[in-house]
This record gives structure tokens, sequence and C-alpha cells, in this order.
């Protein structure tokens, strides 16, 4: 199976990197529409504009199926898609459902992008999990912008992280769902404001086995096993994936370099739960 995986930028290779974990005999597509990130800062019209001409390139490209790793564009778009073309075309939505059933009584915080917020999705998702009305919602725009730099655990990253969730008390907390697949790079410093016992939960894990389900293959026996990089090189021959950002097949050294320590940073933290 070839299946495209597109996101606004970096942020999808989150969900890339899982399915690696747990559908490693696949081949992937993985499209970052890096000359328009962030979405979540852009108009509803300019991201369906975005998520029609990146599935017609990925179409081109002879996929099987497609990921919108991103939950911007899934709240704006997923719909659209799935009149338009016949394939199957999975959207992510936060982790708000799995975080509701698996903790205790205590609230769950969910940190999006404005766009994920504002749209109706989330909010139809809230009135169906969140009988309590336990969840709270925040915006936190600047780490796509960090994640896009590169910068993951500098002073200004975590005074920004810090000062966002300053007005909350972060002992009333059982979970913080990360409704932006930018975020995850993001997993030591929300450790570190929380503390252990404060879920980490992301939509990767399930959106992958969604997909395995859907397309009717099988996952691996080993979904644990360590994915890490030596170097690009090694990258490359270790998985049947193509690159393309906005359309262009960037395969200079300077990008690989810089996809291969993503990847090794999405290993690093893969494990904080």
């Amino acid at each position: 199976m070839k299946i495209g995986i597109f996101d606004s930028g970096i942020g999808g290779l989150s969900v890339l990197h899982e399915a690696y974990h747990q559908l490693p005999e696949q081949e992937f597509i993985f499209y970052a529409d890096t000359e328009h990130v962030p979405y979540g800062l852009k108009t509803k019209e300019q991201i369906m504009e975005y998520a029609i001409e990146i599935t017609e390139f990925l179409l081109g490209q002879g996929v099987d199926a497609i990921v919108i790793a991103c939950n911007t564009a899934t709240s704006v778009a997923v719909k659209e898609l799935r009149k338009r073309y016949s394939l199957p075309i999975l959207g992510m939505e936060p982790a708000v459902k799995p975080a509701v059933e698996g903790t205790d009584k205590k609230r769950i915080m969910v940190i999006a992008t404005p766009v994920t917020i504002r749209e109706d999705k989330l909010k139809n998702l809230l009135h169906r999990v969140d009988e309590d009305h336990r969840v709270d919602l925040l915006p936190m725009p600047k780490l796509v912008e960090f994640a896009e730099r590169e910068e993951f655990e500098s002073e200004e990253v975590r005074e920004y992280i810090y000062s966002q969730f300053s007005e909350y008390d972060k002992d009333d907390y059982s979970a913080l769902v990360l409704g932006c697949t930018h975020f995850n790079y993001f997993k030591p410093i929300y450790r570190d404001f929380f503390g252990p016992d404060t879920h980490l939960i992301d939509g990767n894990f399930g959106t992958i086995r969604h997909l395995a389900d859907v397309l009717n293959i099988p996952l691996s026996s080993a979904p644990d096993k360590v994915v890490y990089f030596e170097d690009y090189h090694n990258m490359l021959c270790d998985t049947k994936t193509t690159y393309f950002f906005s359309g262009k097949n960037n395969s200079d050294e300077k990008m690989l370099k810089h996809l291969c320590r993503l990847h090794n940073r999405l290993e690093d933290v893969r494990k904080i739960k």
C-alpha cells in the first residue's frame, strides 16, 4: 500500500513516525506544506484551498489512502475532501475521548491551534464525550512556529509554555491532550510542568490503528521496537518514504539531516506518556 500523509509542516512527521512503528512494511508519501505553515492562523477558505491542492497532488502520486496529519486541516476540510474523492481519507481530532474514558474525574486540558478550537468539529466532539464538562481548551499557536524552527527546549520555548499554563492549577489535571501534531516535540517540557501523574495523550496511535483497520493491513508484531536513525542515509534505507515540501521533492543534504533529527527527536519523546 502507498499511503499519503500531509500536514501544514513538520508536525505530521509525528504521525509518520508512529506509522513506522506500527506499519513498517508500507510505503509512504509525506507532504509538508511549508510554504503556508502555520495553518492555525489562516482562514478557513485558505486551508480548504491548500487541502484540495495537496489531495490532488497525492492522488497524482498514486496513493491508496490519505491521512490528514493536521487537526486544523481536518476540522476545516475533511468532510469536503471525502465528498470529492473516493479513496479512504482519514483525519485527526484531539484525543478527548480516550482522555475522558481513561482518566479519573479530574480536569482535562486540550491544547490546540486557534482554528481547531474555534471549529464546530471539536465543539461537537466535546458535546458527545465530555458529559461532565471536564475539558478546558487552550490555544498555543506559537508552538507551531517553534517546532518549524526545530526549537524544542530553549528558554524562550519553556517560558512560553509555562506562561500559557500559568493561569491553571496543574494539580487539577489528570490529562493533557495534544491537539496539534506539532505539539508532540515538546513533551519533556509538559512533563516538567505537570509532573509524572498527568497523562500526555495524542491522536497518533489511534489514527494509525484506524488506518490499518480501514485498509485491512497487518500491524507490526513489535510496535515498540526502537526506530532511530544514525544518519539520513540510514533513514532513507530503512523507510520507504518520499518527502515533498509544498509540492517540491527537496532531497538536499541539509533537509535530509533536518528530517533525520526530527525523527530521532520523535523517537526520544515517544515513550513520554
